[in-house]
């Protein structure tokens, strides 16, 4: 048996299946999707069968065997080898990089070497006699890293006995993270014998007789910890019972549970409104039929998109097929969470970034063993091993979060609409604001291919509990100015603040910037404090008196004096979230507020901590980023305050009208769901935008028209599709010559095919080379940057050409290299 082998080295010029026999010890357990350890340049490495054979290209002689089978059940299933060749082709990231991203961390394995003693007799005369006794007899094995480290005066001493074969050398694989076994206390069935043999007990074993009389009585097995714990006792005691043959002493798997100990209230199916149903009926149709299909859910904030959602998994897990759902890593919020244990229970595992890497190992592996057949999570979610997959949900599918920014930089959506097609299932997209590629691609006229296949929108447009949306005031801040107003409230906000204050009802402001102010600038000569390593200014804040780069993690103390022109008119400028909290407590004394961004954010549990805080109306406000945006759904918001709705609008980004419409409207949301009104105050320097006029009036169809009449002037998506290549070097004529030849040996490659032509110039297959030119950002962690995007439509492999054209530039060391950055249909072009 031959195996094919994809070896973890994300190197291009090793990015393909290399041959390996397989002992025969191994064929009855070895499958497409196992993880091996195998030689492979002197080293042992990791790697993952993609196919099984009896014939090969290779002399088999020449072949060598697999070192190691690591795991019993293979990790990844054949459908995603599969999965992650696609990936590797349309992301241009390596084969390997694709299966390592869809593998928890624990099973990352790194090579291990072990050594042990060859020759005893030439190991006695040539190495220290400590040395020799602590590694023992021949055919023990030790770890090379521990025995230097024990006896780091004599590494050039063994160095010389693995040269000379006085002691050999074995390299294993390990993985990062193993299996959590507890030391669990057992009684034997023959409980009235151990009943009788304790009454024999001696007197001076009265610690010995409480346990067994504890375990006696409780009868179950017991975690030794908690038995000490409740019991009383010693471990030693234990150990005595154990000798007698008392009790048993065993090893056990215990599940590391993020959610272990909570109780979740049961929940029942809810009664859908007319517009429910009507979705749920579509949905359950579709994962009935067993065929791929891709539909788009676009129900208003409020509408109950989320029990829609909960109905379909229930109808599909009847069809006995397992149901996936992705939200945005900031919406997977314990309400979310709690919806789905309280209507699934144990059936369901939870993905996602905030859990230790031994809590997600082992919610991955209740996925892989058959435990559970829902899995909701972030982006990564969407390579769940399931087997049968009928449904795939992506909630919030307009959201950036979707997309991984480093490589492969993979978009979960498409990676769905793929796995679906794998699986015959369906994929439904719900967002209240839909991204305009989705929308456009829901709403385009049917071919004649197409004709007697439902449209692939679903339209959601009433709130659940026929409660209208909110009113939304817009305040110009520049009139605000004009009538002396310089607070960063305006007169609106700050009196329903009061009001909401005085009712005891509750708040919840945005401000998508974190920091205590933007940047310091010096009022005398214009000085502005920006990072050494990247061009880009630095963000002040105030707690540790630092300033901070956002990109390079850089920090500086904050200079009381400028450090150009030593005037000390050096001020603050701009707002962060620290600096709103700060003025709200000034403004309104006793005032509780509950600030969320990443700096609070940092901490395990800290986003359920807070949340739960403001769930129990312990605080007036909740401050923060745009993770308080979305998903939330608290009774007692009543107000919802943006204090700068231009911060996402003035990004050189095409997208920046899109976001900010987004955002505006998902915020706004989170005001009135129940009972209470809400009212919503935007304030901003550009009342006069279509995405905030669109906004105020909740007016997605309006928004989309105006801005789909400005993509297709300037020949953006969802007219075109695109590529980002960045490109970075140390020194500047380096990387310029070399943008400039690449972007030259791309434009090449596109005319040979002939599709380079402008986008506008009629053709429905055609393709565009922009730049090079150097990036938004064009210095980040000391490195230049240059970027070119490459526009195109119509059925061209794209991707294809920027593989070809990169070939030349991967040759050669590293340190030489200009660094290749290859971003598949961007979401930011930074």
């Amino acid at each position: 048996m031959i195996a094919k082998v994809i070896v973890d080295v994300p190197s291009r010029q090793t990015d393909r299946p290399f041959d390996y026999k397989v002992p025969a010890g191994f064929e009855e357990w070895i499958e497409v999707g196992s993880r091996v350890g195998v030689p492979f340049g002197g080293r042992v490495l990791q790697g993952f069968v993609t196919q099984l054979t009896d014939t090969t290209d290779i002399d088999v002689k020449r072949l060598k065997p697999i070192s190691e089978l690591l795991d019993h059940v293979p990790p990844l299933l054949p459908d995603l080898i599969e999965l992650a060749k696609w990936m590797s082709e349309k992301y241009c990231c390596s084969w390997t990089m694709a299966l390592q991203a869809m593998i928890p961390a624990a099973l990352k394995g790194k090579a291990e070497r072990l050594v042990g003693i060859q020759d005893e007799e030439a190991a006695r005369e040539d190495l220290p006699a400590a040395m020799t006794e602590w590694m023992g007899t021949s055919g023990q094995l030790v770890k090379l890293e521990v025995l230097l480290e024990r006896f780091p005066e004599y590494a050039k001493a063994v160095k010389s006995a693995l040269r000379e074969g006085v002691l050999v050398e074995q390299t294993s694989i390990r993985d990062r993270l193993a299996v959590r076994k507890v030391l669990t206390v057992f009684v034997p069935e023959d409980a009235e014998g151990v009943r009788a043999q304790m009454d024999a007990l001696p007197p001076r074993a009265a610690k010995q007789r409480e346990v067994l009389a504890y375990m006696l009585e409780h009868g179950g097995p017991l975690p030794l910890g908690q038995l000490l714990a409740q019991a009383g006792g010693s471990a030693a005691s234990v150990r005595s019972l154990a000798e007698k043959g008392l009790i048993e002493l065993r090893e056990v798997e215990q599940q590391r549970d993020p959610y272990a100990g909570r109780e979740f209230e049961r929940t029942t199916p809810l009664e859908l409104t007319e517009g429910q149903r009507d979705v749920y009926a579509r949905i359950s149709k579709a994962v009935d039929a067993g065929e791929p299909q891709t539909m788009l859910l676009h129900g208003v904030t409020g509408s109950g998109k989320t029990e829609v959602y909960l109905q379909s998994i229930q109808f599909c897990l009847e069809q006995e097929k397992q149901a996936i759902v992705l939200v945005p890593e900031i919406s997977l919020t314990p309400q979310m969470v709690e919806r789905f244990k309280g209507r699934f229970g144990d059936a369901v595992a939870v993905l996602h970034s905030r859990l230790s890497n031994g809590e997600r190992y082992d919610e991955w592996r209740k996925i892989r063993s058959r435990q559970v057949q829902v899995a909701i999570g972030a982006r990564s979610a969407i390579f769940a091993p399931f087997e049968r997959i009928g449904l795939i949900i992506i909630d919030e599918e307009h959201e950036s979060s979707y997309k991984q920014e480093e490589s492969p930089k993979y978009h979960a959506r498409d990676v769905a609409v793929r796995r679906a097609k794998q699986h015959g299932a369906a994929v439904v997209l719900g967002s209240a604001t839909p991204s305009l590629e989705s929308f456009a691609a829901a709403t385009r006229p049917l071919s004649a291919r197409d004709q007697g296949r439902e449209p692939a929108l679903l339209p959601m447009p009433d709130r659940a509990l026929g409660r209208p949306l909110p009113p939304v005031a817009v305040i110009d801040m520049r009139e605000e100015l004009k009538e002396g107003n310089r607070s960063m409230f305006s007169r609106l906000l700050h009196s329903s603040l009061a009001e909401r204050l005085e009712r005891g009802e509750q708040s919840v402001l945005l401000l998508n910037r974190r920091g205590y102010s933007t940047f310091v600038m010096c009022r005398s000569c214009g000085y502005t404090a920006a990072c050494p390593h990247c061009d880009i200014s630095l963000t002040y804040h105030q707690k540790s008196r630092a300033l901070r780069c956002h990109y390079c993690g850089h920090a500086e103390q904050a200079p009381t004096v400028c450090p150009s022109c030593q005037s000390e008119h050096i001020r603050y400028f701009g707002t962060g979230t620290q600096r709103v909290e700060e003025e709200l407590s000034k403004l309104f004394p006793g005032i509780r507020v509950i600030r969320m961004d990443v700096d609070t954010t940092t901490e395990k549990n800290s986003h359920e901590k807070l949340l739960k805080q403001f769930g129990e109306r312990k605080a007036d406000v909740l401050l923060g980023t745009q993770m308080v945006a979305k998903g939330l759904d608290f009774p007692f918001v009543t107000l919802v305050g943006v204090i700068a709705a231009d911060t996402s609008l003035n990004l050189p980004d095409f997208r920046a009208a899109e976001r900010t419409f987004q955002l505006l409207t998902q915020v706004a949301g989170r005001a009135g769901r129940h009972h209470l009104p809400g009212e919503v105050v935007i304030q901003t320097y550009a009342p006069e935008h279509y995405a905030v006029v669109t906004a105020q009036q909740h007016d997605y169809a309006a928004f989309v028209s105006e801005e789909l009449r400005h993509r297709s002037t300037m020949g953006y998506p969802p007219y075109c599709r695109l590529i980002l290549v960045t490109m970075s070097h140390e020194q500047l004529p380096l990387l310029s010559s070399i943008s400039e030849q690449f972007t030259s040996d791309l434009r090449e490659l596109a005319e040979n095919d002939g599709v380079l032509l402008p986008l506008n110039s009629g053709f429905s297959r055609a393709l565009e080379v922009l730049g090079p030119v150097a990036s938004p950002i064009s210095r980040m962690k000391d490195r230049y940057r240059f970027q070119c995007v490459i526009k195109y439509r119509g059925n061209i492999d794209a991707s294809s050409f920027v593989r070809k054209a990169l070939i030349p530039y991967t040759d050669g060391p590293p340190q030489r290299q200009v660094q290749f950055s290859i971003d598949v249909d961007p979401q930011v072009i930074l």
